[in-house]
């Protein structure tokens, strides 16, 4: 079992993170130890899992790694995220799974698949 994700984000970017992660996606923002948030970043959970966005100096997104989100109705959350502008990639590659990928505000990228 896995406790959460976690992905790096550039100094400075938690509000941006907050209006993706909360007001696209619909996780809600927990609140780091206090010793943790000192150091900058944000904490979401919801659909099933819990990203932690750490603070990197000399942050690179990730593009190849990412967490994979299993989801219901994953046309609705391409269409959410289309309409946000950001950007919406399918792939059927995966024999059987229905998948695309998007990314976060600095780039991290992140796979949605539906639910069988």
């Amino acid at each position: 079992m896995i406790h959460h994700v976690q992905l790096a984000c550039p100094p400075g970017s938690e509000p941006a993170l907050r209006a993706f992660y909360t007001g696209v996606l619909g996780f809600e923002e927990i609140a780091k130890p206090p010793v943790l948030a000192a150091r900058g970043g944000c904490w979401f959970r919801g659909h099933g899992i819990e990203l932690h966005l750490g603070v990197e100096t000399d942050f690179r997104p990730a593009r190849k790694a990412h967490p994979g989100l299993l989801v219901n109705r994953l046309d609705s959350w391409a269409d959410r995220l289309s309409e946000t502008g950001y950007p919406v990639r399918w792939d059927d590659d995966f024999p059987g799974i229905r998948r695309f990928y998007s990314e976060d505000p600095f780039g991290n990228r992140l796979e949605f698949l539906a639910v069988a």
